[in-house]
């Protein structure tokens, strides 16, 4: 599993704009091959069957390593490349946009094109939810009563979220601890319990925060 963090989609979006006449619908999903990106933008250009342009772009991989694009017959390199620009400059990965045009009767020029291509996705990466995700690792922590507000004080010191707890003669919590900040975390939770907190590793996993709230996503 590779460790780096990475930016995703988590919920696709749709954002429009109109430039001199013409609508530009950019519409964003994940996804996580090229023959999921594929049959996306075939499914767009029948929706939009009757627009004038269904130009596309699609980044696929943690590191972005497959990427692909179409003008989908506007002037070479005015629609595709810019809009592969705009998910590569943010560093998004596994995500497709599709912006469809309808002609608005006024012809923009090659750098009016690319302006309205690259506003277009970013009006649709607006409406998305976009989060990064981690490597982390499920962190079991056990301790009795005395040593639970210094647990709790570290960890929320470094903001590590706790994801379960469970109250009985001893607590148990359970945290998702950064991949890279677990070895300080684990000698400063036994320092703080002067060695009284048992620490269990979970499995390796990547997790993301959305409004609060831990998401856990087990990939290979």
């Amino acid at each position: 599993m590779g460790l780096e963090t990475y930016k995703a989609v988590h919920q696709g979006g749709e954002g429009e704009i109109i430039e001199k006449k013409s609508r530009f619908i950019a519409t964003v999903v994940p996804v996580e091959t090229e023959e999921e990106a594929v049959a996306f933008i075939d499914a767009m250009k029948k929706k939009y069957w009757n627009a004038a342009h269904n130009c596309s772009a699609f980044v696929i991989g943690k590191r972005q390593e497959l990427q692909r694009c179409s003008d989908d017959g506007e002037p070479s390199g005015t629609a595709g490349r810019p809009m592969l620009d705009v998910l590569l400059g943010e560093g998004i990965c596994n995500v497709v946009v599709v912006v469809t045009r309808y002609f608005g009767g006024t012809l923009l020029g090659t750098g009016g094109l690319v302006r309205a291509y690259q506003s277009a996705v970013k009006a649709g990466l607006e409406q998305s939810v976009i989060i990064e995700k981690k490597p982390g690792i499920k962190l079991g922590i056990r301790t009795d009563y005395n040593g639970l507000g210094k647990v709790q004080h570290i960890l929320g010191e470094r903001r590590i979220p706790i994801t379960g707890s469970e109250y009985s003669d001893v607590v148990k919590l359970e945290a998702m601890v950064p991949a890279d900040e677990k070895e300080k975390l684990k000698e400063d939770l036994t320092e703080a319990t002067m060695g009284r907190a048992g620490l269990t590793e979970g499995d390796q996993v990547f997790f993301a925060l959305v409004d609060g709230e831990v998401l856990v996503f087990d990939e290979q």
